[in-house]
């Protein structure tokens, strides 16, 4: 077969895996499909040169069969993976950086997020999890009345949370939902809106309408808000409250300062749940603030009862350069190309 003999000879220049011989463990397992297979390995290797550095793992392609070589668990989380890539080359026409990077994540932590119950919503619609953090956060999410998720944005922080509120409304497990965002403009002054002041306050609720309007017919979602078993409120509104067999949910909550973020924590009350959803990199408090999601990650770590989850951009489900962009804004020091004046003159230039 040309195409296995031309990946053993592009993999036998590969470096090798250093380990003593003691520790050396080699499985073999089956090529299904050869065009499968050189989507999984990626153009000019891409893809295989960041699974051999991911799990440490020496892969050799000869005839029909791939050879894994390294120690016991990099092999056994090596053949893993290589199946499900194969099988899932089978069904797409291309593999994408980001389809890998999932697969692998899920792989390292050893978790099939098939293995995880679909959230059910209206419309017999079911939301699944699509990477192994997603799938950690919706098992938390089942077990604990009080959850923090933390992770970039893209990762379904929200999305999930809202869904998980939504099962428990459908199966009356809760009686209302609530929906609760901090009205803080990101970096810019929006001045005086117009309208009334529920006309004001929707431009900063609007991401929780739409991730409702994904899940509940538009019919029953008018109707629920009207009888006010669904909410979408700013935090300011919370004050005061007790809220009784609720799905209580806090979103962009890096925008909260220490005291809000108390306030809105001690309004549960009985039957009810809360999860708080941020991006400990997105906050646009004044500089003087300290944020009420950093505060309470330290302050209550501690308390068995709460569940924990950081996302992390392997766990990024939007467009796949939003992955790239977070990747990018990570970066601690940009590269230097040179004058800035000239950039700026580039950038200036009129279009032709």
């Amino acid at each position: 077969m040309l195409v296995s003999v031309l990946f053993y000879r592009t993999l036998s220049r590969a470096k090798p895996v250093t380990l003593h011989l003691s520790e050396m463990s080699e499985t073999t397992l089956a090529v299904i499909d050869s065009r499968a297979l050189r989507k999984v390995f990626g153009d000019s290797d891409v893809h295989l040169r960041k699974i051999r550095q991911a799990l440490s793992v020496q892969v050799i392609v000869d005839n029909n069969q791939i050879i894994l070589r390294g120690n016991s668990d990099a092999t056994r989380r090596g053949s893993r993976l290589l199946e499900r890539l194969q099988q899932l080359a089978l069904k797409n026409q291309e593999l994408a950086p980001e389809d890998i990077q999932r697969s692998i994540s899920e792989v390292l932590q050893d978790r099939n997020i098939s293995d995880c119950q679909p959230l059910e919503v209206f419309s017999c619609k079911l939301v699944r999890p699509k990477t192994a953090g997603q799938a950690r956060y919706v098992e938390t999410l089942r077990k604990k009345e009080v959850v923090f998720c933390i992770g970039p944005a893209g990762t379904g922080k929200t999305y999930l949370a809202v869904a998980k509120a939504v099962e428990a409304l459908r199966s009356e497990a809760v009686r209302k939902i609530v929906l609760v965002r901090p009205a803080v403009e990101a970096g810019e002054n929006l001045g005086f809106l117009p309208g009334d002041l529920q006309a004001k306050i929707n431009p900063y609720l609007r991401p929780l309408f739409d991730a409702l309007a994904d899940m509940i017919d538009r019919d029953i979602l008018k109707r629920y808000m009207e009888e006010d078993r669904i909410e979408v409120i700013p935090l300011a509104y919370m004050r005061g409250r007790t809220l009784n067999s609720a799905s209580i949910i806090l979103d962009e909550a890096q925008n909260t300062t220490v005291a809000q973020m108390k306030m809105f924590l001690t309004r549960m009350g009985d039957g009810s749940t809360i999860t708080v959803c941020g991006d400990i990199t997105q906050i646009d408090l004044p500089m003087n603030k300290k944020s009420g999601l950093s505060d309470a990650l330290i302050r209550l770590e501690n308390i068995e009862d709460i569940g924990f989850v950081r996302l992390d951009r392997s766990d990024i489900v939007r467009h796949r350069l939003v992955q790239k962009i977070v990747n990018a804004y990570e970066v601690s020091e940009l590269p230097k190309y040179g004058d800035i004046s000239s950039m700026r003159e580039c950038n200036d230039a009129e279009p032709m």
